[in-house]
């Protein structure tokens, strides 16, 4: 009797426990084809995003190495402080004014809102079917952060730390998403069919015409040129350089591979070649030119 007691109590345990776990089992929604490519194709672009990070330490490493050494601790300083203020008013401003929910004057200006945030929505493929909103975000603001760097390494050694901060903040938050805004943002360059995959123009391009106001306004570095004579000033630390290169070289697998928006293999696997080949071509193509001008490979 007692045996029969023991073995119905664990047969009403094991029923209630059971309920609530069919219960719960009811509850969760099927996983489908469309779940597995909106968490693979997120995976892809957080992946991007960390190499496209990684892409800060390169820059500093290179420009540090092709300077001087009494230069460095500024050189470092300025590479480490351009993505932290470049992620904070890229947040505050530059977001929202690079992707406006409105449009005045044709497309020319966004309608700024401070901040960043979004509801439930923003985390499931309703927002966008390869990514989150969030990751959205932190992959745009990389690429403002990299466009600054572009100015860095232009004027390095000839511009005091306090000014190049200020130029960075007001770079980031209002010129570069101001400029970005009329492709990215569907302004008036999008509405005529202007496109740009990976920044080619947007991060580049501005980042250079950032970079040739710069050198415009400030100048030569003292002693570059004296008498009509180019004087050379080498750079101390060709390691550093060497290793800034390769980790570049990384990161633009994140950069390009990134702005395809997804980890369809077709369309990522073609960016990738194309990248490491342009990578390689443009190493051998530069030393051809050096060999072939200077008689020595640079």
């Amino acid at each position: 009797m007692h045996g029969i007691k023991k073995t119905l109590t664990l047969l009403f345990a094991s029923c209630a426990l059971a309920l609530p776990m069919a219960t719960f089992a009811q509850e969760v929604p099927a996983v489908t084809a469309a779940d597995v490519m909106f968490a693979v194709n997120n995976t892809w672009m957080m992946v991007s995003i960390f190499l496209v990070f990684i892409m800060h330490l390169g820059f500093a490493m290179v420009e540090t190495g092709l300077t001087r050494a009494k230069n460095t601790v500024n050189i470092l300083f300025k590479n480490t402080a351009i993505v932290a203020i470049g992620l904070l008013t890229y947040t505050l401003i530059g977001f929202n004014l690079m992707y406006p929910s409105e449009w005045l004057a044709n497309g020319v200006f966004g309608a700024i809102s401070l901040g960043v945030g979004t509801d439930a929505a923003g985390l499931t493929s309703a927002y966008n079917p390869g990514y989150t909103y969030w990751t959205d975000f932190l992959f745009q603001g990389m690429f403002a952060a990299t466009a600054a760097t572009i100015v860095s390494g232009a004027v390095a050694e000839r511009v005091k730390l306090g000014p190049f901060l200020v130029f960075c903040t007001l770079y980031v938050a209002l010129v570069y998403p101001f400029v970005g805004s009329w492709v990215w943002g569907g302004g008036w360059l999008a509405e005529k069919g202007f496109h740009d995959f990976a920044g080619s123009t947007l991060v580049h391009s501005v980042g250079g015409w950032g970079a040739l106001a710069g050198i415009i306004v400030i100048g030569p570095r003292i002693g570059k040129y004296v008498n009509g004579q180019v004087k050379a000033i080498m750079g101390h630390n060709m390691p550093l350089l060497t290793i800034g290169a390769f980790l570049l070289w990384l990161g633009w697998f994140g950069f390009n591979g990134g702005s395809v928006l997804s980890a369809d293999p077709g369309a990522v696997s073609y960016v990738l070649v194309t990248t490491c080949l342009a990578a390689a071509a443009g190493i051998i193509g530069s030393m051809t030119a050096s060999w072939t001008i200077q008689k020595k490979p640079t």
